[in-house]
This record gives C-alpha cells, structure tokens and sequence, in this order.
C-alpha cells in the first residue's frame, strides 16, 4: 500500500517547486509509512557541559530543509527515494527539558569544588539521570529496531551526541556479524561516565565500544582529547584508528591528495559502516551555534567527498546519526544541517541498494 502511495505522490510532486511548508522533511510528500529512508528525531541534551541549544536541532533543521535544492548532480532522482521525519517524542523532550536543570546544576556543583555544604542537593543527580539515560536507550533501541524490521533505512537525528546509542544497540542485534563506526567529530567522546554521567554526550563511542559487534572505531576530524582518551586509544590494540586534525592537515602541507587522505581513512573500515556524524567535526564557521566548537575542523565539501568515497568503495552505510546541530542566533546552523542530512541519508540510500548514483567509480 506505502509503494503505491508513494508513486502517485511522485508523479504529482513537483521537485521545482517551493518548498511546502504544510509538506514533511524537504517540503517532501511522503509519510514515515511510505518513506524508505526515515529519519528518528531526539530533542534530548540533558548532560551537554558547555552550551545547550541541541535540543532545538531536529526542528531548525526541519524548518531549514524546505529551503534545500532537491536537485543533485550525482543523485537526479534522490527527491523520489522517499525520505520523510517522524514526529518529536514530546515525552522525550519534555524529559530532556525537566532533566537539564538538574544536570547543570550538578556540573555547577562540580566546577565549584563540590562544596560540603551543597551535597545533599546535588549528590543524587547522577542516579536519576544514568536512568533516564538507561530509559531513553531502551526507547530508541525499541523504535529504530521496529523501524529496520519494516525495512527502511534509518538515520538518528539529534539533540546531543549522546542520543544514538540505542540505535547502535539495535543494530547490533541485527549485524551479530559486527561492524565499524565512522565518527566525525572534534572530540573522540571516549570519557566513561563523564562528570558521573554514563550517558553522556562526551561518553558515546566509549559506550560503542562496549558492544562486541563494534568491531572497529575510526575517528576523523579529532582536535581535542585527554589523557584518558589518548591511552584508551593506544592501548585499542587497533580498534580505534583517529585521523586527527593535524594529520589531516600536516598532509595537506606536503600537497597529499584529499582522495588520498580518504583511502587511508577508508581502508580502515570494515563492509559494514555506521556513521556518527557530529556537527563541530565541521569547521565551525559551519556551525557556530554547537555546543563546544574548536577551531579547525572539516569543510562541508570535504566531508560529503568522504561520504561519497566510502559508499564508492563498495561498503553499505547501515545506520547513521548526526547530531549537536544547536540554532544558536543563526538560521545558518540549521541551513548547514539540512543540506547534511540530505547527503547522509541519500548516500546510505545508494550504499543499500535503494537509489542509483552516477560516476559511481571505485575509491581507490
């Protein structure tokens, strides 16, 4: 009934057209029923350390998607894949809302010396929020699984980068085989139970690793870590390989080729990928409104050129997420978003046998 509904909203939707704001994602006519590509909003920021906003991400880059160009040179027909977004979880979000003060309060607490005098306030944070967190898992495990066994392909849209966590779980269920992460971002995230948050946003790929089926961890774009990251890294005994900012950048001084610098991050992955695509592993004059921006970082061209690469070399995208996109005073957070989205869900379309791309050419 989907496929022939999403038919005849393709022969009478006009790609050329405004964008319909009474229309779903990208001014597009299907339904999460019709779609085959659908996207998972998690307004949830509970434990974010620095700058909070995420939660408003999936909405700013709703309204931004109906300003996006359905047209791509390399995807003509990407418009009839049948991408749609479900609806926010106003549990979901109400939870983050209520939960937020009480975790910035605790971080306060923290950054002040965890006075004596304040424990008896503070102290239980932690135990509430790990299980709201614990919650929230279950809760999107359910959901996305729910989702791949009706056969769409799914991406995660948050909110912090702590959100994905139950997709991974349930796409681990589904590959026993295992698979890797490819992770852009600027920090590795790698802190168990950072500030005594064990869901949090800087605790995801830590988290990651935890599954068995996590078999390989590769992280692009890195500009800030510590101590405890570096040896969990070093000690992976291969697990995790990091493609740093400055390795990325000390070979673009010696004139290394983009393309080149994509194989080595390329060869590294395992068949089956899962990308994390954290905003601030973008320059962040692309993303000014993120939580914790660091200089440096990705062009967009440059990361969409990855994208395309890895699906080139024959490996299938199961599963995406992207996330801390955050509105800040700018629409141009969400602008950048949007046309993000678009790339990652299309190309894990392509990956998966569900839409065709032009020059598609091997990698190497």
């Amino acid at each position: 009934m989907s496929t022939d509904s999403r038919a005849q909203k393709i022969a009478n939707f006009d790609p050329n057209a405004l964008g319909d704001a009474a229309g779903g994602l990208f001014g597009l006519p299907f339904t999460p029923d019709e779609a085959q590509v659908v996207v998972v909003p998690v307004p949830w920021e509970v434990t974010v350390s620095y700058r909070a906003g995420t939660a408003q991400g999936p909405e700013a880059i709703r309204e931004a998607s109906l300003q996006v160009d359905l047209y791509d040179p390399d995807l003509p027909d990407a418009w009839k894949l049948g991408l749609a977004m479900e609806e926010e979880d106003e549990v979901i979000a109400q939870t983050s809302r209520d939960l937020r003060p009480l975790a910035s309060g605790y971080i306060g607490w923290l950054e002040n010396g965890q006075p004596a005098t304040e424990a008896t306030l503070h102290a239980p944070a932690t135990t509430r929020i790990n299980a709201e967190g614990d919650k929230l898992l279950q809760w999107l495990k359910q959901k996305t699984g729910a989702l791949l066994d009706a056969g769409k392909a799914v991406a995660v849209l948050g909110g912090d980068h702590s959100t994905p966590l139950g997709y991974l779980h349930a796409l681990a269920e589904r590959h026993p085989e295992g698979f890797g992460i490819l992770q852009f971002d600027a920090h590795c995230d790698l802190r168990p139970a950072y500030e005594g948050f064990k869901y949090s946003h800087a605790s995801i790929m830590y988290n990651a690793l935890q599954l068995p089926q996590v078999k390989k961890l590769v992280q692009v774009g890195i500009r800030d870590m510590c101590q405890q990251e570096a040896d969990l890294i070093e000690h992976s005994v291969g697990r995790v390989a990091i493609f740093g900012q400055r390795f990325l950048s000390e070979e673009k001084f010696v004139k290394k080729s983009w393309k080149k610098v994509c194989g080595k991050i390329i060869a590294q992955l395992p068949q089956k990928v899962y990308i994390s695509f954290d905003i601030d592993g973008l320059d962040p004059k692309l993303c000014p409104g993120t939580g914790t921006p660091v200089p440096g970082g990705l062009e967009f061209e440059e990361a969409t050129y990855l994208l395309r690469q890895v699906v080139r070399s024959g490996r299938t995208i199961i599963g995406l997420d992207l996330n801390e996109v955050a509105p800040g005073d700018s629409e141009w957070n969400g602008i950048v978003g949007a046309r993000l989205l678009y790339q990652l869900c299309n190309w894990m379309a392509v990956s998966q046998g569900r839409l065709a791309a032009k020059g598609m050419e091997s990698a190497d």
